[in-house]
C-alpha cells in the first residue's frame, strides 16, 4: 500500500505540474490545486489510480536504474579495455580470462567468447573468431536494447489505462441520465465526467515522461552498441596477434 500510495503522490504531483509546462493558464492550475486534494483525486478517479500509481513508481526506477546502467563506463569500461589490450600483446591469455571475471560487462562477455575458442585452436581461424565476437556482440546489444523497451511498454499501456478510465467514468455519467431520467441530478454527471478526465490526465502523465525517457536512452544504448562494436575490433585484432 505504501508504493500505491508513493505512485498517487508522483500523479498528483505530475497533475499540478502539467498545467503551467504545458502552456495552459497559471491560475487554473492553482485553482485546480486549491479544488482537489490528493485524496480527492484518488477518490475521483477510483481503481484506475492504483494502477497508474504503480505503473508511475515502476517507471521512475527504471528511469533511475537506466540511467545508472546505460554508461560507458558498464558497456566498455576503459580501464579494463586498455588493460585486456595490454595483457593480449603479452600473450598473457590467463590473465586476459581473470580479467573479464573480476570485471562481469557486455565487453567482457565478447572478449570471454573469443577466448573459449582461440584458447583451444592452435591456429584460430580468423573468420570463426570474427564470427564469434560478432555473435556475442548481437547478443550482448540486444540485451542492453531490450531493457529500454519497459519503458516503451509503460509509455504505451499507461495511456490506454487512463483511457479505460474515461470510458467507465463516461459509462458512470451516461448511467445517471439513462437509468432514471427525471431524477437525474447535475452532481452524477459532474461525477462520471471529473473521473474521466483524471484517469486521461493520470495515464497521459504517466505516459510521456516515459515515451520521452525511452526516446533518450534509446538513442543512449546505440552509442553504446556501436562503441561496444568498436571495442571488440579492436580486441579481436589484438587476439589474433597474440596467437601468432
Amino acid at each position: 500500500m505504501s508504493i500505491i500510495n508513493a505512485g498517487s503522490r508522483l500523479l498528483f504531483l505530475f497533475l499540478l505540474v502539467a498545467v503551467p509546462v504545458f502552456g495552459a493558464d497559471p491560475e487554473a492550475g492553482e485553482v485546480f490545486a486549491q479544488s482537489m486534494t490528493l485524496a480527492e483525486i484518488i477518490r475521483t478517479g477510483g481503481w484506475i489510480m492504483y494502477v497508474l500509481g504503480v505503473m508511475s513508481i515502476g517507471g521512475v526506477a527504471l528511469i533511475v536504474y537506466f540511467f545508472m546502467v546505460l554508461r560507458e563506463e558498464q558497456v566498455t569500461p576503459k580501464i579494463f579495455t586498455l588493460e585486456v589490450s595490454r595483457l593480449l600483446a603479452e600473450g598473457k591469455l590467463a590473465d586476459v580470462r581473470a580479467a573479464c571475471a573480476g570485471k562481469p560487462s557486455p565487453v567482457a562477455a565478447v572478449t570471454l567468447s573469443a577466448l573459449d575458442y582461440a584458447e583451444h585452436t592452435e591456429q584460430p581461424d580468423p573468420g570463426m573468431v570474427k564470427e564469434i565476437i560478432e555473435g556475442e556482440g548481437s547478443r550482448q546489444s540486444a540485451m542492453i536494447q531490450n531493457q529500454t523497451h519497459y519503458l516503451l511498454d509503460i509509455g504505451v499501456i499507461a495511456p490506454m489505462i487512463g483511457l479505460l478510465g474515461t470510458v467507465l467514468g463516461m459509462l458512470t455519467a451516461f448511467n445517471a441520465v439513462a437509468l432514471d431520467l427525471a431524477r437525474a441530478r447535475p452532481i452524477y454527471l459532474a461525477q462520471g465526467v471529473s473521473q474521466a478526465l483524471v484517469t486521461t490526465a493520470a495515464g497521459l502523465m504517466v505516459g510521456i515522461p516515459a515515451m520521452i525517457f525511452y526516446a533518450y536512452f534509446r538513442g543512449r544504448t546505440g552509442k553504446l552498441i556501436a562503441r561496444l562494436e568498436t571495442v571488440s575490433a579492436d580486441l579481436l585484432t589484438q587476439l589474433l596477434k597474440s596467437k601468432k
